[in-house]
């Protein structure tokens, strides 16, 4: 049986479509914290487990001899490493027969507290004696493109590190493809892939790319740490994360992120989406939106 943790998020729900495609449903699980989320799984006959992560006792049973496992990150800093150890020692227990994990791309040679976790988990699978593949993550081109609303209506892509800073992105969609590809395979037993998209860009690249398709004046604006701390804090982001997306800013500038590799086109069997066609798809959906709008507002106009 090949299992899915975290198969309600964002991530979880694509790899699940992937599988079922690759695989007959009876061969898949989900591991939810709350089944009635588990809707789209359990709609196409695909078993659901309960168990929630911070409960270790909750995950005796999640798991079976001979299960193929994915371990999807958590996204609770200062929780998620304990939530890691508490999959790992379950599925170690029920002696599974993969446990793949979502990494972060370079593995110990990206230094950054997002990574930080990540190591330590790689490290904690490897010492469990089970077999392992790590799928480590590259950044996701949803990270820029989730924000051209805001970009479009201030005509600038704003942050620390300089303009022609790379990234080798690829999108959530793809890296989903991936780790279905490995969990459906053979021969993934105690492997690493540094999974990211086939050419780097840079946010020179991305604002240009932006103004010709949307045919707005957009460009990138470097600004110093403080003033872009200010600039998140009143969009919203908890102080908690500030420090989090500033370091970031410093890794993509250090060019961790522009590693190329080709794995990740190995495995999905195509190239990894482009930039063009992630900007051109949002660029459309947000279009859609504001149609939509329109006619709403006309139809209360006329009532």
């Amino acid at each position: 049986m090949i299992v899915v943790t975290g198969a309600t998020g964002q991530l979880g729900r694509l790899v699940v479509r992937h599988l079922i495609d690759l695989v007959p449903v009876d061969q898949i699980a989900v591991l939810v914290r709350d089944p009635t989320r588990a809707t789209h799984p359990a709609g196409h006959g695909i078993e659901v487990r309960t168990a929630d992560h911070d409960v270790p006792s909750s995950l005796a049973g999640a798991f079976r001899p001979g299960d193929r496992v994915l371990l999807i990150s958590g996204n609770q800093f200062g929780r998620r490493q304990a939530q890691h150890e508490a999959v790992i020692s379950a599925a170690k227990n029920a002696d599974v027969a993969l446990l793949a994990y979502t990494s972060i791309l370079g593995g110990p040679n990206t230094q950054f507290v997002i990574a930080a976790d990540h190591h330590t988990t790689e490290q904690a699978i490897k010492s469990s004696g089970l077999p392992f593949s790590f799928l480590r993550n590259g950044w996701y081109t949803e990270n820029y493109t989730a924000q051209l609303p805001t970009v479009l209506e201030h005509g600038v892509v704003v942050g620390t590190a300089a303009s022609d800073s790379r990234l080798a992105t690829a999108t959530r969609n793809d890296y989903a493809a991936a780790a279905a590809a490995v969990l459906a395979g053979a021969g993934h037993e105690n492997t690493t892939y540094e999974l990211s998209g086939d050419e780097a860009w840079s946010l020179d690249e991305y604002t240009a790319h932006v103004s010709r398709q949307s045919g707005r004046d957009i460009t990138y604006r470097q600004v110093p740490a403080a003033e872009y701390r200010q600039l998140l804090s009143a969009g919203g982001l908890p102080d908690a994360m500030l420090d989090v997306f500033i370091e970031t800013e410093n890794v993509i500038a250090r060019g961790a992120l522009a590693l190329v590799t080709g794995d990740l086109r190995r495995l999905i069997g195509r190239p990894s989406t482009s930039l063009t066609a992630v900007i051109r798809d949002e660029l459309n959906a947000i279009h859609s939106v504001a149609a939509d709008d329109e006619v709403i507002h006309r139809q209360r106009n006329r009532s």
